[in-house]
């Protein structure tokens, strides 16, 4: 349903049509890399905004100042961004609404922005950032507390609040209503212990202060409110932060220990302490930076429809149904605030921030459960369902230990591929090679099935088993079997493989010599 408001722009009827072509006359812009003075670097993600200042820079955010609809048009601009690995799009002028909201779509949805987000150059390999979170992952640093921070700027109680003051785009067709958390970080605290939660979790607005939400049951926020709140019959506080800065979000979003606080995590990844304040209506504490705050109670014993939704894996998500109900209590926000937006679907921020916690995580289950593994990539294009995995010494015991170690608890990946260590994993040229000429079409397919442990949004499943959360998991085994004798092992045909040290080096001096680069 279209809502009208009570703030109309003047100028509604602007032509908009420019905008596409704007944007990909600034796509090819962005393709420029620009260098950067790394101590300047190093500050560029305190805040979103400084955020933004940076990836301007680089050539990577184009700002729309043309009057566009929260309707599709808006979500639409961002998507097609994510599908020709546009840059980001600060849009400034948002029909029905003051000039003072803006919504900045897509902040880490490139390998590039994700590396300012760091404070590297942003023609960082993504490479070298799974070595960087993995690096500041194990370096925690706690939170600081404030006793104000700029989010608190402007407060509306909770009898003033109303969802459709914020300019909460629509973002796509099909949608069961117009959707707050795409890019937010969703604070809770367990009901039995100090373990605060920070996660990354859709809202739907119901109507002026009711959000409905889906966090799965197996998420930690679902298991907080099923196993602390609802047998004690509480309401549970919660507190939406939306436009902090991008490794807070990242934070959220990563995959991430049971009683585990990713304010710490946070702090790690940005080498700092996140500066936090306190909320109006609960003791839950918020990134002061953020640029809107939600403040809000989920009931222990209401349910709201919601959904359909268009989801990270690329695909919309099932039909409506019964979801959690969440009460607002109270707005605060910055002055001029930006509201942000991942528009969610094929090669969105979720998918590079869940790429590269992700790949972190399932490489650490691996090395503790002795898998010989050397290498872990979540490749963006997989939706999250695909990871690639090296090991030292492969066959068809390895790849079996490797599927049952990823889907013990709960398993979001169906489809593991398996190789041997000289295959790249972050070159998927070389992985489908590998895929295509080492899996035998018979032994090399181990598959597990599990139940009540699967991820409902996998497109794959049917209703039946959505509801049930069954499924299964399967390793695809491209690696040489360990009895194979060296002599009998096929040779690849590349360079590096087929040339002896000698051959190799004079053929990339010639190369560089031609000018064709190292």
């Amino acid at each position: 349903m279209r809502i009208a408001h009570k703030t109309e722009k003047s100028g509604e009827g602007k032509d908009c049509r420019n905008i596409l072509s704007l944007h990909c006359k600034l796509c090819a812009q962005s393709a420029h890399i620009k260098k950067f003075n790394p101590e300047e670097m190093r500050l560029a993600h305190d805040d979103l905004r400084s955020f933004l200042a940076a990836i301007r820079k680089s050539g990577d955010l184009v700002s729309v100042d043309q009057e566009v609809d929260w309707d599709q048009e808006l979500s639409g601009i961002g998507r097609l961004g994510c599908e020709r690995n546009g840059p980001a799009f600060l849009f400034n002028n948002i029909k029905d609404y003051s000039p003072g909201w803006r919504i900045a779509a897509n902040p880490i949805a490139t390998w590039r922005r994700m590396a300012v987000a760091f404070g590297l150059p942003a023609d960082t390999h993504v490479r070298e950032l799974y070595d960087v979170y993995a690096e500041r992952e194990q370096k925690p640093v706690a939170p600081v507390l404030a006793k104000d921070g700029p989010c608190k700027e402007v407060r509306i109680a909770g009898d003033k609040a109303n969802l459709f003051d914020l300019p909460i785009p629509m973002v796509h067709e099909g949608d069961g209503g117009r959707y707050l958390g795409t890019w937010d970080l969703v604070v809770s605290r367990d009901a039995r212990s100090d373990w605060v939660n920070w996660g990354m979790y859709r809202f739907m607005i119901h109507n002026e202060r009711l959000l409905t939400g889906f966090p799965r049951p197996t998420s930690h926020l679902g298991k907080m409110l099923l196993d602390g709140y609802v047998p004690q019959k509480r309401t549970m506080p919660i507190a939406i932060a939306i436009g902090c800065d991008c490794l807070s979000h990242l934070a959220a979003a990563a995959t991430f220990r049971i009683a585990g606080n990713e304010a710490d995590l946070a702090g790690g990844l940005r080498g700092k302490p996140v500066e936090l304040v306190k909320c109006e209506t609960s003791d839950l504490y918020v990134p002061a930076s953020a640029e809107i705050v939600i403040e809000a109670e989920v009931y222990p014993d209401r349910v709201n429809q919601e959904g359909p939704y268009g989801e990270y894996p690329g695909y919309r998500s099932g039909e409506m149904g019964n979801a959690i109900c969440a009460r607002v209590t109270a707005i605060t926000h910055r002055r001029d605030p930006i509201l942000t937006l991942d528009t969610t679907g094929f090669m969105d921020s979720s998918a590079t921030s869940t790429s590269i916690s992700g790949a972190i995580a399932i490489r650490r289950r691996l090395e503790a459960s002795g898998v010989p593994v050397t290498a872990v990539y979540v490749p963006p294009e997989g939706g999250v369902h695909l990871a690639i995995v090296a090991v030292r010494k492969g066959g068809a015991e390895v790849a079996q230990k490797v599927v049952n170690t990823l889907t013990v608890r709960r398993a979001l990946i169906s489809k593991i591929i398996v190789v041997d260590e000289d295959v790249d994993v972050f070159n998927v040229s070389a992985v489908l090679h590998a895929f295509a000429t080492k899996c035998h079409p018979g032994r090399g397919i181990h598959v597990v099935r599990y139940e009540g442990r699967a991820n409902t949004l996998t497109p794959a499943y049917d209703q039946e088993e959505r509801a049930a959360r069954s499924g299964a998991s399967v390793a695809l085994d491209a690696t040489w079997p360990p009895e194979w004798p060296r002599d009998g092992t096929p040779v690849r045909a590349t360079l590096d493989s087929m040339y002896s040290p000698e051959v190799q080096r004079r053929v990339l001096e010639r190369w560089s010599a031609l000018g064709l680069g190292k």
